[in-house]
């Protein structure tokens, strides 16, 4: 690397457009890069999200949102900076084990779990079940019955919460695509986490589900459950979300409340292009 480059990415890492003044982070990124080849994708991102809120990450097409989203959850290894959940460093970690520090995410594509009706798939989503260790099925017999017993007592009561009890027996690979959105945040929320990570949970739902998801969203917050979610749906995003993180070209643009977004002149740009 150049001086040049040097101070090029020090000036970069220090120009930073979110709010680092929050009280109660859950989870705070500094600094984060990657590149694929000549494509760089996250680039010198750094914002923080604080507990209780539901906040937004919202971009154009290619802004780097879900590639940010795979190397918060550890799908993606960073090429440089770091990630941290509840003050601890998950940075390169793997899914499972920044999952055990609180943070949990969920796909822009649910996957259908062939096989199984949407009860069977929702008790995939306990995080730590005793069931999963081979030993434990000959020496602690009684232990993985219990916990399998209360997972499915909590799996039947979440399901009736969000109101889709009435799928339990359904295969789930039979059910419509809203409604396996629904299943998903569902079962994502049996692993009981501090911060859920959505992508795109309103894509290719109508109307009636949509509204459905925002309710159970805002249900969830309000018990305890903090939200950071990717939104292309700007109107989904900007009644359910506040603060709203702007992504454009790999590095945070701004952050704000909605009205503050919706009227800045930078994200106008950035999602038409500049002005004609």
């Amino acid at each position: 690397m150049t001086d040049a480059d040097a101070t090029a990415a020090d000036a970069a890492a220090t120009d930073v457009a979110a709010d680092q003044s929050k009280d109660d982070v859950v989870l705070r990124v500094e600094d984060l890069q990657k590149s694929f080849g000549a494509l760089t994708a996250t680039d010198h991102a750094t914002f923080e999200v604080e507990r209780g809120t539901i906040t937004g990450l919202i971009g154009p097409n290619g802004a780097g949102k879900s590639t940010l989203f795979n190397l918060v959850s550890g799908f993606y290894e960073p090429d440089g900076g770091r990630v941290e959940v509840n003050g601890t460093e998950v940075t390169g970690m793997e899914p499972y084990e920044i999952a055990d520090h609180g943070l949990i995410r969920t796909f822009q594509t649910p996957r259908k779990l062939e096989g199984m009706t949407v009860r069977e798939a929702m008790l995939v989503g306990p995080r730590k079940q005793p069931g999963e260790s081979f030993l434990n099925l000959f020496f602690r017999p009684g232990d993985v019955g219990e916990h399998e017993a209360a997972n499915l007592a909590d799996a039947e009561r979440i399901l009736e919460e969000f109101e889709i009890d009435h799928l339990a027996t359904q295969p789930a690979t039979k059910i419509s695509g809203g409604q396996m959105k629904l299943v998903e945040l569902a079962r994502a929320m049996l692993a009981e986490p501090e911060l859920l990570l959505l992508d795109e949970p309103a894509a290719g739902v109508n109307p009636t589900l949509r509204n459905k998801l925002a309710e159970q969203i805002r249900r969830l917050n309000e018990q305890g459950t903090t939200f950071l979610l990717i939104e292309h749906d700007m109107d989904f995003v900007m009644k359910l979300a506040d603060p709203v993180i702007v992504l454009d070209q790999g590095s945070v643009l701004m952050e704000g409340t909605p009205q503050e977004v919706q009227t800045d002149e930078r994200v106008i740009d950035a999602y038409l292009g500049g002005s004609p």
